[in-house]
């Protein structure tokens, strides 16, 4: 029913923006792992650096949530929300190491919200192909934006690096998916506006 998925879109919307967060309860990557990053203006870049993550999975969160919401598909929508659940677990990941840091969320988290959202709900109109697509295209992008973290991190600073190489697996696993259920490869200016979009999403969150 339209009210029920009203419900659970606001829902979704209103644990994410306020770190209620759920997720499948996988244990944090870090929690193993030393906390040796001493030096106050080293934490301070980590902790910019793990807000842009933030602010990352906060998009991926509404994108998930407007694809699955946007799709008439049952069996595609349950595919969604196994990622998206999984999502749920970066975040919570990332609000943890942000803490860790003494560092927060990006103050402009609604407007990635509502963009996320909005993109996967308008994919998700055209069909599975671009539904799929679009995980393909932003997960391949998140996967490049992660592993030039993964270089850029304090060296010192292993537990961020645990916990951005475990969101990365996952990525390239949420692309390897959506491939084999039968990806459609967007536009060039498609691709070309989601880039520009990541530009300030990364420089936006860096700072605000």
């Amino acid at each position: 029913m339209l009210s029920d998925l009203l419900v659970a879109n606001l829902d979704n919307a209103l644990r994410t923006l306020t770190g209620q967060h759920v997720g499948s309860n996988r244990p944090y990557p870090g929690r193993a792992v030393p906390d040796t990053l001493l030096r106050p203006w080293e934490r301070q870049e980590a902790g910019r650096m793990m807000r842009v993550n933030h602010a990352g999975e906060v998009m991926a969160q509404a994108l998930y949530t407007g694809q699955a919401a946007g799709t008439s598909d049952p069996e595609l929508r349950a595919q969604l929300e196994r990622a998206r659940s999984e999502e749920e677990d970066h975040l919570r990941w990332c609000q943890t190491r942000l803490q860790e840091l003494n560092s927060r969320p990006s103050l402009l988290s609604p407007i990635w919200y509502g963009a996320g959202w909005s993109m996967g709900f308008l994919a998700a109109r055209q069909g599975r192909a671009a539904n799929l697509g679009l995980v393909v295209a932003v997960e391949n992008q998140v996967e490049e934006h992660l592993n030039g973290h993964l270089d850029a991190l304090p060296a010192d600073d292993e537990r961020s690096r645990a916990v951005v190489a475990q969101m990365r697996d996952d990525e390239v696993g949420h692309a390897e998916t959506a491939e084999s259920l039968g990806a459609g490869k967007l536009p060039i200016p498609v691709r070309m506006a989601m880039a520009a979009f990541s530009r300030v999403l990364t420089q936006g969150a860096l700072w605000i």
